[in-house]
């Protein structure tokens, strides 16, 4: 998976099978609809986007577009919600600060929040060869492991990744683990889905059974899907910009390591993990991925779709249902966590 000069590709391609587009931050809070549904609050802070119908329980019957009154995301009729966990600053004398995203290239008035990608080929070819069929009302999903604290843990989820930013269109080389050294633009974390659908389940109990990757090879590569799993979908990718920089004068570990620590204690970075809730209105998304388009229309034109301004995005936004201080420098990371850097160590108290 190389993704030198990603941005330039997407530029310089006339035609090309992708639709990329961003999300302004919706809220931060403790609430995990999809592996906690109910908890208020859930064990750990998440930042989410998306339509502003998202609650802790978020009921797959739910109609999320007509409970919805505003979408943080680009695209008007895209109600989903897309969510990842927060990343935080451990400072020598054990206390965190939140580590606080950025909007990405081209979106740098977001209000934080992620970019989002539906692709239905690789993202460096220059043309739409595939049909990929879109998630239907209810769908769900989830990729990576939370208990992940080495690299053979995080293997099967090598799709997960980090960029130490030295320019602000990085995107090579990744990691599985967190950088280790102080990235001068900040930390670029990508989360890429399963592509393979068993074609009847919405969801399932890990969240994941229902989801494969490609049985050889990878989505990029054109790998088929398992006869398990055969009708291929979309690849669903977030990329989210941590904004680094202000840690960067501080100091850091003395034996090398990383500072940087997820919210659910994860300082080794094999945590990584991403939430899919699909909300799209109609046959929105379907519309968007059988049209071959122009990156500058970003299908807009070709599928009649609408897109709206940034300040549009900022301007959805909910107010947190659980009252914590997750922004000051803090003792222990929100819910009781501390640092954990290797399997059985005390990752909470």
């Amino acid at each position: 998976m190389r993704w030198t000069g990603l941005l330039t590709l997407v530029f310089a391609a006339p035609s090309i099978a992708v639709v990329r587009f961003h999300c302004s931050q919706l809220v931060v809070q403790r609430v995990d609809p999809l592996v906690e549904p109910g908890s208020i609050p859930s064990s750990h802070v998440h930042q989410i986007v998306g339509g502003n119908s998202f609650n802790a329980s978020m009921d797959p019957q739910k109609d999320m577009p007509a409970e919805s009154t505003c979408t943080s995301c680009q695209f008007t009729e895209d109600f989903s919600n897309y969510w990842t966990a927060i990343l935080y600053f451990r400072a020598q004398n054990g206390s965190y600060k939140r580590v606080h995203q950025l909007g990405n290239n081209q979106f740098e008035t977001a209000n934080g929040g992620l970019t989002i990608y539906y692709m239905q080929d690789a993202i460096y070819d220059q043309a739409q060869k595939s049909r990929v069929t879109a998630f239907k009302p209810g769908f769900r999903m989830f990729v990576g492991n939370v208990s992940a604290r080495t690299l053979e843990d995080a293997a099967r989820f090598r799709q997960l990744t980090y960029v130490c930013m030295e320019t602000w269109t990085m995107r090579a080389p990744e990691t599985m683990g967190f950088p280790t050294r102080k990235c001068k633009e900040g930390i670029m974390t990508s989360v890429r889905f399963p592509t393979c659908w068993d074609g009847k389940n919405l969801d399932s109990p890990d969240h994941m059974g229902h989801m494969s990757y490609p049985e050889t090879g990878t989505f990029e590569s054109g790998g088929p899907c398992p006869a398990s799993h055969p009708v291929r979908t979309a690849q669903v990718m977030y990329e989210v910009v941590w904004d680094t920089k202000p840690f960067n004068t501080l100091d850091w570990p003395a034996d090398g390591s990383s500072p940087f620590v997820w919210s659910f204690g994860d300082a080794t970075g094999y945590g990584n993990h991403g939430d899919y809730v699909f909300g799209w209105k109609g046959d929105a998304l379907q519309r968007i991925l059988d049209v071959p388009c122009t990156f500058s229309t970003n299908c807009t034109r070709e599928s009649q779709s609408k897109i709206q301004s940034i300040p549009n995005m900022n301007q959805c936004t909910q107010q947190p249902v659980v009252g914590e201080d997750i922004d000051g420098w803090l003792d222990a990371l929100p819910g009781g966590y501390h640092a954990q850097y290797a399997p059985g160590s005390a990752g909470m108290r």
